[in-house]
């Protein structure tokens, strides 16, 4: 795959295999949301034509109430004979119902009724509850009747039936001579399957002739499908089936016309969904129409199969031709590749010779030879400078390493001498006082203070505790003004004193310390650096076991090398140091205490115990926790005693 060749088809293939599909993918998307909406356009006119038959449905009931309101027949009927005239009337025109009320004798409150009760006819769509339909009428109870069926995807409703119906309301204004009052009339919507097939013949003639579009339409009632040709099974229509909430939350709950696909009953369809208010203007249904999304996807889906598979016949077809033409290129360009490759080995003296082609590559390839005979014999030059160039380098980093430790040693060593000098100094004068003042106590008290000496005893013992903390503390601060002038160290008092030091901070938690110090010998090292490097430890092992845990000191006589000395270990419970990272903690400026800590600590341990000619290494318990071993060299007891100044 690293070939000439292949890299070569690559790049006179690329604009054909990256950009060609990056293309055809932009402009089928582009495509298929044009397409989307074209469907969506031609689902809104749809939408538009069921809602002009239904406003014309309407506008015809209120014209054919008025046709009978001002008849002379109408007129001319005896009072007791309008229930046979309006019954014939009603069938006429294919109404419900159909009934008149004296202009003293209205009551309801319609707003259609109190709006033709004021000389104005109207005609809106109203909900009627069961009980004022077999008020009407039984058998319009019994029609608008529905179970309601369980719908996926639909508000939730404990309500098990749907008695209400969707009516056509309409009522005219009579004023004929003798008659004075509202004439009502209207069209019962609920399983008015002629009215929704009517829909459907007048939106999708391409389907009913067995064009491409399967349409389908439906009325609904809130979200319940009170007239529908939408099929639950093949001769079943899907009425008292309910609308999704996310449909039911756009048309109903905000009034909004849904244009997009939804899922209908048992399939995905194109779908338009027109809110519709009654007379009080309250959104109490919804007028759908669609039609199936399948042949529409089927067809995208083809388009996009018919022009891959173009796509792929003419890349094909180009592979092959690009390398017929291109093998004069290949092989000079290979043997270049070669060539180089060797040089990368090692081998300056690989040309391309006579094998490196005619024309322009050829030119190419002599170049490159007269290029690798300038390079091996720079080569030969620069080894030289380079050999000499580092050796400087590794004098002046060792300089730069020892000043470096020389520095940090200095400034923290200054800065912690200058801390401790005052605190010694705000710690020693109230111990002065205190301690004075307890002889005033003494003198003051003669005899009497047999009683409580005691206590006396005890507050002078703690005095003289305060002391020999801040003593130990100017020790491991300014070491050099402390040391022992035989460099000969006990290892079982220093790490006494170290837990001095540190008792208040390991106190602060439920930290068990343990101790075995087992070793005789003694080592040569400043004191006061091996108390700073074992405080560092065990300030560190303290850190890291949190609230509780058990700090272990061992001592040990151990030779290493033939060499006799020590071996100081300490061993925490914590959770260790990450394997990835052993190799680091003694790195300067490494910190697991990203705002606490400099990085230093361990860094300058291991100096000071290399300085006394010793070793500290780091690694992970068998259990939990970390452990740290220092192991010095045992002092020699036939020395002389060295003095040493900071």
């Amino acid at each position: 795959m690293n070939s000439v060749r292949f890299r070569l088809l690559i790049l006179a293939l690329a604009p054909m295999v990256v950009l060609m599909p990056l293309l055809l993918f932009l402009g089928m998307t582009r495509w298929t949301a044009d397409y989307d909406e074209v469907l969506i356009a031609n689902v809104e006119s749809d939408l538009r034509i069921a809602e002009q038959y239904l406003s014309r449905l309407m506008v015809e009931t209120g014209d054919d109430l008025q046709a009978v309101a001002g008849s002379v027949e109408f007129a001319q009927t005896a009072p007791a004979g309008f229930d046979a005239f309006f019954e014939d009337k009603r069938a006429a025109l294919e109404l419900d119902f159909m009934y008149y009320v004296p202009r003293g004798a209205v009551t309801d409150t319609w707003p259609v009724i109190q709006s033709a009760a004021a000389g104005q006819g109207r005609t809106e769509i109203d909900i009627f509850s069961g009980d004022a339909l077999a008020a009407i009428s039984p058998d319009l109870a019994v029609r608008a009747l529905l179970p309601l069926i369980e719908t996926e995807a639909a508000v939730p409703t404990d309500r098990e039936v749907e008695d209400r119906g969707m009516v056509i309301h309409s009522a005219i204004p009579v004023t004929l001579p003798g008659r004075d009052g509202v004439l009502v009339g209207g069209i019962l919507l609920n399983r008015n399957l002629g009215f929704i097939d009517t829909i459907n013949a007048l939106v999708y003639q391409e389907g009913a002739a067995g064009g491409s579009r399967q349409g389908t339409a439906t009325l609904f009632l809130e979200d319940v499908r009170v007239s529908t040709n939408v099929r639950l099974f093949e001769d079943v229509r899907a009425l008292g089936t309910r609308v999704s909430a996310a449909v039911r939350g756009k048309v109903l709950g905000e009034g909004r016309t849904w244009l997009d696909r939804a899922f209908v009953v048992n399939d995905w369809y194109i779908s338009g969904y027109l809110p519709l208010t009654d007379s009080f203007g309250k959104y109490v249904g919804m007028l759908y129409v669609g039609f199936l999304e399948g042949p529409f996807t089927v067809a995208k889906r083809n388009a996009f199969l018919a022009i891959l598979g173009a796509f792929l016949a003419v890349l094909l077809l180009s592979a092959p031709v690009f390398l017929l033409v291109a093998k004069g290129i290949f092989s000079p360009l290979e043997r270049m590749t070669h060539t180089m490759f060797l040089v990368q080995r090692g081998n300056l003296s690989a040309r391309n010779g006579a094998e490196g082609g005619t024309g322009e590559i050829g030119e190419v390839a002599g170049h490159l030879d007269d290029l690798l005979d300038q390079v091996q014999e720079r080569d030969e030059e620069l080894n030289v400078r380079v050999a000499q160039r580092t050796a400087e380098l590794q004098q002046a980093n060792e300089k730069l390493e020892e000043t470096f430790r020389q520095l940090v040693m200095s400034e923290k060593l200054a800065s912690i001498g200058e801390i401790t000098a005052g605190v010694a100094h705000e710690i020693n004068n109230p111990v002065a006082v205190i301690q004075g003042n307890m002889d005033v106590i003494r003198e003051s008290l003669g005899d009497q203070g047999d009683a409580i000496q005691t206590e006396l005893g005890l507050v002078d013992r703690q005095i003289g505790r305060i002391q020999t903390i801040v003593g130990k503390l100017l020790q491991f601060a300014r070491p050099g003004e402390f040391a022992d002038l035989e460099r000969t160290v006990p290892l079982g008092p220093v790490i006494t004193d170290c837990l001095v030091l540190v008792n208040h901070v390991v106190a602060q938690s439920d930290i068990q310390v343990e101790t075995e110090l087992e070793a005789l010998n003694e080592v040569r090292i400043d004191p006061g650096e091996l108390q700073q490097v074992l405080i560092n430890l065990i300030l560190n092992a303290v850190q890291a076991m949190g609230p509780r845990g058990v700090l272990k000191l061992k001592t040990e006589d151990l030779e290493r090398d033939g060499v006799p000395g020590v071996c100081v270990t300490v061993l925490d419970t914590g959770p260790g140091i990450a394997p990835d990272r052993i190799d680091d903690v003694f790195a300067p400026f490494y910190t697991t205490k990203q705002a606490e800590g400099t990085g230093l600590g361990l860094s300058i341990s291991q100096t000071l115990i290399q300085g006394a000619g010793g070793l500290i290494r780091a690694r992970n318990r068998a259990a939990d926790g970390a452990c740290f071993e220092i192991w010095l060299p045992a002092a020699e007891q036939e020395d002389p005693p060295v003095s040493r100044t900071a």
